[in-house]
């Protein structure tokens, strides 16, 4: 392991959310519209107010084209941010630029399909930027081994964004070919919702609260 920095890194955190018409729609076998918007609503409040509140993070992005998300990150304590581009790591990209012109050192993307999210479990992957000089990759998969639940940059553009389908290979590799440090996470938030079969996982854990999932 390296040796930690003699100064801390500023960290931003960034937390994508799209249009709220389009929730979730892999959901639609479980739950009709309004109550894939509730959750996306319940869970993008709980990943704002949980990276607001983790130590280390100087400030906490939301990139969203959507107004009503906008007003729920001011009212969680985030900075929303218009996004004016169509995709979701075209989003990243436009918010991974507005928080280098800010002074960013590292940003940790958070999306916010991730119903164990916690203050502490985003702690554990912001250490990676504590305990590791850059350039450095820390990456959580999902728990099929395929996606991306979390992905810590240091610095900022050490790597592209590739988000969508098997992202976990994506940011693996781009992190070998930019000769980073890849740091592979465990834990809570290797779980997310993205089918049914996610819901019903989550609905029997116990550090899952019943006000996010319904």
């Amino acid at each position: 392991m390296d040796q930690p920095r003699a100064s801390l890194p500023r960290l931003i955190a960034i937390i994508p959310v799209g249009s709220l018409e389009r929730a979730k729609s892999r959901l639609g076998a479980v739950l009709d519209a309004e109550e894939r918007r509730d959750l996306v609503l319940r869970l993008a409040e709980t990943t704002i107010r949980a990276a607001v509140a983790t130590p280390n993070i100087e400030e906490t992005l939301v990139v969203t084209p959507d107004d009503e998300v906008r007003d729920l990150a001011l009212r969680a304590g985030g900075r929303p941010l218009r996004q004016r581009s169509r995709g979701l790591n075209d989003g990243l990209r436009e918010a991974r630029d507005e928080a280098m012109a800010g002074g960013a050192d590292a940003v940790l993307i958070l999306p916010i399909d991730l119903p164990r999210v916690s203050p502490d479990a985003i702690a554990n992957v912001a250490s990676v930027a504590l305990d590791h000089a850059p350039p450095v990759v820390g990456l959580v998969g999902d728990r099929h081994g395929r996606g991306t639940n979390a992905l810590l940059l240091f610095p900022p553009d050490v790597i592209d964004v590739h988000f969508g389908g098997d992202s976990h290979d994506a940011h693996a590799s781009a992190a070998a070919a930019a000769g980073a440090w890849l740091v592979e996470l465990e834990g809570p938030l290797s779980v997310d919702l993205d089918t049914p079969d996610d819901l019903l996982l989550a609905e029997t854990m116990d550090d899952v609260p019943e006000s996010v999932v319904g």
